[in-house]
């Protein structure tokens, strides 16, 4: 068997011929970010003033100098100049469209990621009015529910009477304990109040 003669290298990756061997493609993030730019300095007052500038030097130029100075003559109604704004303009034209896409498809996203967010939030506030909800009612329970002094001795009299009552059906409790739970019932009213 033929053993390849060939040495690895670490620096390419396999099965590639290495830098040279492949096309170049531009960049279509690249080229994107150059349409950009150009559109963004085209939208600028420095480029109008330039241009501005840049046109009326050129037909003073070819209108006012001696004929062996001028290079696109009055006599042939600026044709030069005609051809560099044409061209100018048919390659501004699609440069600003893909600017424009490419700014939809940002603003596609941005409104993407603007609705999850307001759709978060508002399942956010509609969990905390619910939970507010349940903290009113349990407020509202709570305070139907107060038990006030009177109602607090009306009660431990109603228990009192019952115990009493249990000691004097022979529930084992001896008379001397009476005296001892009705001692302790009246220290628990004036500490009630």
């Amino acid at each position: 068997m033929a053993r390849s003669t060939r040495q690895i290298t670490l620096d390419a990756p396999r099965n590639r011929g290495g830098m040279l061997s492949r096309t170049p493609q531009p960049s279509s993030d690249r080229f994107g970010r150059f349409s950009e730019s150009f559109a963004r300095a085209m939208g600028t007052s420095g480029f109008l003033i330039g241009m501005t500038i840049f046109v009326t030097i050129w037909l003073v130029w070819n209108s006012v100098l001696p004929e062996e100075w001028q290079f696109d003559p009055k006599a042939t109604n600026f044709t030069l100049l005609t051809l560099i704004l044409s061209l100018q303009a048919s390659y501004a034209a699609p440069l600003i469209l893909l600017a424009q896409n490419r700014q939809d498809d940002r603003d596609r996203v941005q409104i993407e990621q603007d609705r999850q967010r307001a759709e978060r939030n508002l399942a956010d506030t509609e969990y905390l009015a619910r939970e507010i909800v349940a903290l009113r009612m349990a407020i509202n329970e709570r305070s139907s529910e107060v038990v006030t002094r009177e109602t607090l001795r009306s009660e431990l009299k109603a228990i009192l009477e019952q115990l009493d009552g249990r000691d004097t059906h022979g529930d084992g409790g001896s008379r001397s304990e009476k005296p001892e739970r009705a001692e302790r019932s009246g220290r628990s009213e004036r500490s009630s109040s």
